[in-house]
């Protein structure tokens, strides 16, 4: 796919504005299935609770509602799936149809369309649907956070105007049994009614696709309200492929509603909620303020472009421009907004509180570079995060590791730990501290329940919160056993630098018992070093090495022994000095790449190219960043080379081309690489949200200038390659001096 401004055309047309930083955004960045990015063209606003897609497809865990590979559409979704690997929950979508029969499921209601009848821009999509008699529907919509608008337009003289409404869907082929991850629970029915009166479609939908490992919500609804601009002619209910004319009212597994109207155009409004069908009506009124679909897209595109030009570009391309404003773009989805105008529903209680809320963390992902990213531009969102994990702490007893919305025991660690560390070290401590230490310190120091009698498998079904499991094995044997607990290898190195994290705090506070036993937990990282293999490894409890090889990986997650072999965040040096010395430590990680072993698409080797610059070859990364920041990065559908994981891939991006990465959060301090851009911009905000625009400029970059000479902050020569996070914040201009030599 070439250049995207083409697809914001029609949009800019109907909301009278003209292009800037946001028209560089391309939504189908990621969504082919080529590539595996996890991304879809999510229309709403910054952090919208609710994000409504067009839908190819029924989705899952392991399926997005959205694939650039498929040739039909089945919906307009409001979803809250957050990423490939999570499931969707609360969800309705909507269809219009003109077939003479009522065809309600998603199988027979799909129809064809083209790509380039698809216009996808962050505040607005639309798309022509081949419906009949080389007639096409065309389908448009935008959406603020809890609220949405669709436009439908029917060929004229044709059929019947009808719209499908879908409140759940527990398919036995991709519900009840999820083929990826076990059986599904049976969960209870969802609720339709249609409301001739009021012109609505009002119901529920209880299904949660990730429930089997998570604890039982019995009140948990996604509550909608579907209000339509015109009578209804006819109305009904379907449950499965059974249609029921006339029937206003139904409880179902997979169902829903349709009307039917006199006209070839009809508007939806959509309001969502957690808390009930009152409160998406507020929503909805709220945020949608009437039918006018240009002023909505307007004010969801006035949000977006205020995210966007925190950065400015200059003497970049627009295809550059389109890569780096669509990863901001990813950078802006999650975690997503969970509360409701002073209230939230809480799925760690079950309850309704008020406050404000946010949920959908992809902890084990995004606190290596996403979470750090926002403490620069986005503090006060920050300390708002943590105190949403807070919540979530005092309501479930734990803070979660990948709240989907609830506890799900998916990935490993306790990272939560890192984001609140990473804050707090640069002075962001607009939440309760005192209540954070706590919520950490249990963290590190107690044991998950039936610790040393599950093994805990990555998507076992539900029977308790595993927190740090292994933990028991962890604390009196220094690692975690492979033939006791799963992914041995992978919890023992990321527990150490979760303790490492909690020990910051703890010092800062005066803790001082717990920093002394944290700080020595956080070297049990030596204890899987295998020096005559040179390799970290697992181990059976009774000692006992075991080798790994392409076939044996349960004691990883999510990779190899290369992958996890500079796996050690807290303290480099010690590695470095373990695995040898600079040169041997360089030898491994020459080979890690010459090898083609560094896998970008996923996260735990995410720092990989900047520990270059702890053992004292900092110009191979530099290298490696301008590699790596073009072949993992397209703008085209297939541009993510892996999951976006709620912004991580992204942010690693902004970060690179930026020059600099925070290898170790929790330090406040960034390893130097190379700008990829002569000059970048951005609005950077202290801990007392004091903002001013800090610019870095690389001077001479060009295609054999991509080492740095020289770095200079504020006019003072870094003589390291290594910036503090109190410099940075500080500074109003960072100048690289670009060469074509390296020493």
């Amino acid at each position: 796919m070439k250049k995207t401004l083409i697809l914001v055309a029609a949009a800019l047309m109907a909301t009278s504005v003209t292009a800037d930083v946001v028209d560089y955004v391309n939504p189908l960045v990621g969504t082919a299935e080529k590539g595996e990015g996890g991304a879809a063209p999510f229309v709403g606003a910054p952090f919208a609770m609710t994000k409504m897609i067009p839908q190819t497809r029924e989705n899952k865990m392991g399926t997005m509602a959205y694939l650039y590979d498929d040739k039909t559409m089945c919906g307009v979704l409001a979803s809250h799936q957050p990423t490939v690997w999570m499931g969707d929950y609360g969800y309705v979508s909507l269809m219009p149809q003109v077939t003479r029969e009522v065809k309600p499921l998603p199988e027979d209601r799909k129809l064809p369309y083209s790509h380039e009848n698809e216009k996808a821009t962050p505040y607005y999509y639309s798309v022509a649907l081949d419906a009949v008699q080389n007639q096409q529907i065309k389908v448009e919509f935008s959406a603020a956070s809890r609220a949405a608008l669709v436009k439908m337009t029917f060929p004229r003289l044709v059929g019947n105007r009808r719209v499908i409404v879908q409140g759940i869907n527990l398919n036995p082929k991709l519900g009840d049994w999820c083929n990826d991850y076990g059986p599904r629970l049976k969960g209870e029915h969802g609720w339709v009614k249609v409301l001739p009166e009021r012109g609505e479609i009002i119901g529920y939908n209880p299904d949660r696709q990730s429930e089997q490992i998570g604890p039982k919500l019995p009140n948990f609804r996604g509550y909608f309200v579907i209000k339509f601009n015109k009578p209804f002619k006819t109305y009904g209910t379907w449950n499965k492929n059974k249609v029921h004319a006339g029937i206003a009212e139904l409880y179902g597994t997979r169902m829903g509603a349709y009307v039917e109207f006199d006209g070839d155009e009809v508007m939806a409004q959509v309001g969502t909620s957690f808390i009930s069908i009152e409160q998406a009506r507020t929503n909805m009124a709220k945020e949608l303020q009437g039918w006018d679909l240009a002023k909505l897209s307007k004010n969801t595109r006035k949000a977006w472009k205020e995210k966007m030009e925190k950065f400015t570009l200059k003497g970049v391309s627009d295809e550059d421009k389109s890569i780096f404003y669509t990863a901001l773009f990813h950078c802006y989805q999650y975690p997503r907004e969970f509360s409701e105008y002073g209230r939230y529903y809480s799925a760690f209680d079950d309850e309704v509180h008020e406050g404000e809320s946010y949920n959908d963390f992809s902890l084990w992902d995004t606190f290596r570079a996403f979470h750090p990213l926002m403490t620069i531009v986005e503090p006060k969102l920050t300390c708002d995060w943590i105190t949403a994990l807070l919540q979530m702490y005092m309501e479930g007893g734990w803070v979660p590791m990948w709240p989907n919305p609830t506890y799900t025991n998916i990935m490993i660690g306790t990272h939560a730990d890192a984001v609140i560390a990473d804050a707090y070290m640069k002075g962001l401590r607009n939440y309760d501290v005192k209540l954070a230490y706590e919520a950490m310190r249990k963290d590190a120091m107690v044991t998950p329940e039936a610790d040393t009698e599950r093994r805990y498998g990555d998507r076992d079904r539900w029977t308790a919160y595993e927190g740090r499991a292994g933990m028991t094995y962890y604390k009196t044997l220094g690692f975690i056993p492979d033939d006791k607990t799963a992914e041995a290898l992978s919890r023992t190195l990321e527990y150490a630098y979760d303790d490492w994290c909690v020990a910051q705090v703890a010092k800062a506070l005066g803790h001082d018992a717990d920093y002394k036993q944290l700080m020595g937990w956080s070297q049990n990282y030596r204890n899987v070093y295998n020096k005559e293999k040179g390799f970290m490894l697992p181990r059976r409890a009774n000692g006992e090495w075991i080798d790994l090889d392409d076939h044996n990986r349960t004691a990883l997650t999510e990779g190899s022994k290369w992958t996890y072999l500079f796996c050690v965040l807290q303290d480099v040096p010690g590695m470095i000095e373990m695995m040898g010395g600079n040169e041997k430590f360089a030898h491994m990680l020459d080979r890690n790449f010459a090898e083609k072993h560094y896998k970008h698409d996923n996260e735990p080797g995410h720092h990989y190219i900047y520990l270059y610059d702890y053992c004292g070859l900092p110009w191979k990364a530099q290298e490696l960043v301008r590699e790596h920041t073009r072949v993992n990065y397209h703008n085209a559908p297939d541009g993510l080379n892996g999951n976006d994981d709620c912004g991580q891939m992204s942010a690693w991006y902004i970060f690179s081309v930026m020059g600099f990465y925070p290898v170790t959060p929790g330090s406040n301090t960034y390893a130097i690489g190379a700008p990829q851009f002569p000059q970048i911009s951005l609005k950077v905000a202290d801990a007392n949200l004091r903002e001013h625009k800090l610019t870095i400029e690389a001077k001479n970059l060009s295609e054999a200038n991509k080492y740095v000479k020289r770095v200079m902050v504020d006019g003072l020569v870094l003589n390291e390659p290594f910036i503090k996070h109190e410099q940075l914040m500080a500074a109003k201009k960072i100048l690289f001096e670009m060469t074509s030599q390296h020493p």
